[in-house]
């Protein structure tokens, strides 16, 4: 079993952060092999950024994805540079808002969740900067690619001191999501 998940948008997004979290939830949680990889543009903020996180029950002989199981678009950029490398079937989740010029297409060939992630990071949380932590646990429930509880612990080693709680809404919510997604009602 390897799966192969992209993050991606730019930088201040949390796309790096959402990686490592479902790295470690996979790694220290599930007891199976993951590495997570990362390239962002010389600016923190407002450069484009992609992580990468391969997951496997066997040694991962290379660090990188060849085509995504499962891929996130936070930006239109993004979204441009890395679509066409998921494989046929993959599960993407798309921030809509800012996606507006879709490949509808190529989109035909995967299974699409576009939701307003900012938008409704900000309704749950108050802060739209928990929009990763709500896609992590869209992905979560969606794809089961690892188990709710692992990747709450994972969160809860990951966000600063002072924010469980409100991380943990922004997860609760995602969620939320991901089952409607999963039960087709999204």
């Amino acid at each position: 079993m390897r799966k192969e998940i992209l993050f991606s948008g730019f930088g201040g997004q949390g796309v790096i952060l959402a990686s490592v979290i479902l790295g470690r939830a996979a790694a220290v949680y599930e007891n199976l092999y993951a590495v997570q990889t990362q390239a962002y543009g010389p600016e923190s903020r407002g450069g484009a950024s992609k992580a990468e996180v391969v997951i496997s029950d066997e040694l991962i002989d290379y660090p990188k994805t060849l085509k995504p199981d499962c891929a996130v678009f936070f930006s239109q950029e993004a979204y441009n540079k890395y679509l066409r490398t998921v494989r046929e079937g993959a599960k993407i989740i798309v921030e809509k808002d800012l996606v507006p010029h879709r490949d509808f297409e190529f989109e035909k060939k995967l299974e699409v969740l576009p939701l307003p992630l900012t938008e409704i990071a900000e309704e749950t949380t108050g802060l739209s900067l928990t929009m990763n932590i709500l896609t992590l646990g869209i992905l979560t429930a969606w794809t089961e690619i690892v188990s709710r509880e692992a990747i709450e612990k994972a969160v809860l080693d990951a966000v600063p001191k002072g924010t469980e709680e409100i991380n943990l809404r922004a997860l609760h919510k995602g969620f939320e999501l991901g089952e409607k997604a999963k039960a087709g009602e999204l």
